[in-house]
């Protein structure tokens, strides 16, 4: 039975905050905004910095639950890495919206950091990034790039287990795959800076 919080968690990550309080407050689809994703940034775009932080903080809320629900249930170590991949795989691929929604930056470090408390140290890259460069995109990517290099750690210095590896083989280069587009525009020296206007 404690399976079934695999499709849970999958139903629970197709739940867009982003979506659903920009409907509200703006009577708008985040999705024509910007980079049509569901987001934070997108967010901060078409509702400001408010709705944005409220969007963050659900969507890392959603991505901790469904780990920590199977962790209380069982003690299998598959089942949490499933409930933790799908949970973003949901929020990325929405059944709800489409199978359009973010790029499951928030969602993924929240499951990450349920499996692995102190996976947490994409916080402590992503900040300095964007401050310093303004790029969210930039602060995103290195961010998720930190989290699946603390996994590795883990599994080299003490035994990590293989399931939640499993889970950073599969979500760390899904998350970057879904910047991709940042990431041509990076390297083109193209990509919005946070504040930058359209034309500038």
């Amino acid at each position: 039975m404690e399976w079934l919080l695999v499709p849970a968690a999958y139903l629970l990550g197709s739940v867009q905050p982003g979506l659903l309080l920009v409907r509200l407050v703006m009577r708008r689809d985040v999705r024509e905004v910007g980079s049509g994703k569901t987001g934070m940034t997108n967010v901060m775009r078409a509702a400001g910095k408010k709705a944005a932080a409220v969007v963050f903080v659900l969507d890392v809320a959603k991505g901790v639950l469904p780990v920590l629900v199977a962790a209380s249930v069982s003690d299998d170590a598959w089942l949490e890495a499933a409930t933790a991949t799908v949970v973003v795989v949901g929020h990325v691929f929405p059944v709800f919206a489409g199978f359009r929604g973010g790029r499951g930056v928030a969602t993924g470090v929240g499951a990450a950091s349920a499996l692995l408390p102190w996976a947490g140290i994409a916080g402590i890259v992503f900040v300095p990034v964007v401050l310093l460069t303004r790029y969210v995109s930039l602060g995103s990517i290195l961010g998720v790039a930190a989290v699946f290099a603390g996994f590795v750690a883990a599994m080299v210095a003490y035994d990590l287990p293989t399931p939640h590896f499993v889970f950073a083989l599969i979500i760390g280069p899904l998350i970057i795959g879904m910047h991709r587009d940042n990431i041509v525009r990076l390297l083109r020296g193209t990509e919005r800076r946070i504040g930058q206007r359209e034309e500038e």
